[in-house]
């Protein structure tokens, strides 16, 4: 196991799961009011992490985005599922636009659940999605789903996602010892 940290707001952990190597990296944005000089210091530290990720390693983020990538996916099918929830507000294209880029989907889009199991951020009266987990499209077959736990919270607010990854584990092979026989 190894970790990295960028900064408050980005780190990668990297794992070993039977001969498999995983990034699994952990990222919070800074909220839709704060200032545009962190918010681009975010997304550079973001994409050097990920930009720092063998193309032969498994990659998954976690991440507080503090956005919201709405309902649907017309003219984003290479990103996400239909499965969002709600709308789409302006800096959620940020999050869009983003796995675009890095060639990565919105995992949490992908599975049909009902709203108790989208909601990821639940405040008053406000229920909304804020939370995602991104993973290189290539491997998004190895996603079997990925959904929020409803009484389970992080925090007072936020509540946990999860995603379960089949990986196919290449078996060891054992060596078998044989004793050399000699013919006289």
């Amino acid at each position: 196991m190894e970790v990295k940290r960028v900064s408050d707001r980005v780190m990668n952990m990297k794992l070993e799961v039977g001969g498999v190597m995983i990034n699994v990296i952990s990222a919070y944005a800074p909220q839709v009011g704060c200032e545009m000089e962190g918010k681009e210091k975010f997304w550079s530290d973001l994409d050097k992490m990920v930009d720092g990720v063998p193309r032969n390693e498994r990659l998954l983020i976690g991440a507080d985005f503090n956005r919201h990538v709405g309902e649907g996916n017309r003219g984003d099918e290479e990103v996400m599922g239909r499965y969002g929830f709600e709308e789409r507000n302006v800096e959620g294209q940020m999050v869009v636009d983003f796995p675009k880029t890095m060639e990565m989907t919105v995992v949490n889009t992908y599975f049909k659940k009902k709203e108790v199991h989208r909601v990821t951020y639940k405040s008053g009266g406000r229920c909304t999605q804020v939370d995602y987990v991104l993973c290189s499209r290539c491997n998004l077959k190895e996603i079997g789903d990925c959904k929020v736990l409803a009484g389970d919270r992080v925090a007072r607010q936020h509540r946990i996602v999860v995603c379960r990854m089949v990986l196919e584990v290449k078996k060891k092979r054992r060596k078998v010892r044989t004793e050399r026989r000699l013919r006289w």
